[in-house]
């Protein structure tokens, strides 16, 4: 986990990447070389780019395996589902592979030689890469976007943040799991978003018990021995969006590349999805509400 610092001047500051509080830090090279410097024209081209796309959603982690790309995944296919989404439009560009007609995906692992391969890359052409499927996939008229972040605080989150801040980004969604070990990455998680002035959505505690599918019973597989997500969310004051109990069906559709939604309509974890799912397009709402009375103003 790559932590801010304290002080830390954000990345759109003058001083961002030359300040006292910067020595040391694992980004100061990529904000001192944005600092001052004339801004970067695929800003602009992205901004373009993104009208067609209502919303932008990040998912973020403090730490790996917490199931970040898993609810990503889950939340595409649930946003999909409202009959109000709009289809992609073929235009020019590159094109997402497209598991329903209005559910695209574009990753980094479809212009590899082999699902084996390593992505093996320095930061700057990890950000040449993100400005690429920001500015030249041909994502059409389309509600969401979903970008699934690695875990922690790196190069690829300053450039995201950097590239869609000219095309407002909704916010941001956290991922953790109950225990202590998830949550500290998770406070430093925040203090990011705040840093670089990124909205938080809110927090989704996931693997969040585990009901038995036939006793109903409900087992603590992490423990929560600090007060868990919701603890953590009143004393940094964010929204608590939901808890996702494990479910093995999740794992398993996961693996076919489904969604379980449709398997187990009634299951405690699909609830738990939807009424988070309803809570953050309820957000968007009110967030795009808030920028059209804005403007008109």
């Amino acid at each position: 986990m790559e932590e801010v610092p304290h002080d830390c001047p954000g990345a759109d500051s003058a001083q961002a990447g030359r300040g006292a509080s910067c020595q040391g830090c694992p980004n100061q090279r990529l904000c001192a070389s944005g600092a001052g410097a004339t801004p970067d024209p695929a800003i602009e081209e992205i901004k373009e780019k993104m009208k067609t796309v209502k919303h932008k959603i990040l998912v973020l982690s403090g730490k790996g395996g917490v199931g970040k790309s898993t609810f990503s995944a889950h939340l595409a296919h649930g946003l999909a589902e409202d009959e109000n989404t709009q289809v992609h439009q073929s235009g020019s560009g590159w094109s997402p592979v497209y598991v329903e007609d209005n559910l695209g995906v574009m990753s980094v692992g479809f212009l590899l030689s082999s699902p084996d391969d390593a992505v093996i890359w320095r930061g700057p052409k990890k950000n040449g890469m993100i400005k690429q499927f920001l500015r030249d996939v041909d994502w059409g008229e389309v509600d969401y976007l979903i970008v699934d972040t690695p875990p922690g605080t790196s190069d690829e989150h300053l450039s995201v943040v950097q590239y869609l801040a000219a095309a407002h980004i909704d916010g941001a969604v956290i991922i953790t799991t109950p225990q202590e070990v998830s949550l500290q990455d998770v406070r430093k998680e925040i203090n990011f978003c705040r840093k670089v002035k990124l909205p938080i959505i809110g927090v989704v505690e996931n693997m969040s018990g585990f009901i038995c599918p036939k006793c109903k019973k409900e087992s603590q597989i992490f423990p929560p021995t600090t007060g868990g997500a919701e603890l953590m969310c009143q004393d940094l004051e964010v929204p608590l969006l939901g808890r996702v109990p494990l479910d093995p069906l999740i794992g398993k559709n996961c693996d076919k590349g489904q969604s379980f939604f449709i398997d187990t309509p009634d299951s405690p974890a699909t609830l738990a999805y939807r009424s988070i799912i309803q809570r953050i397009q309820e957000f968007c709402n009110l967030h795009q509400s808030k920028e059209e009375n804005l403007i008109s103003s």
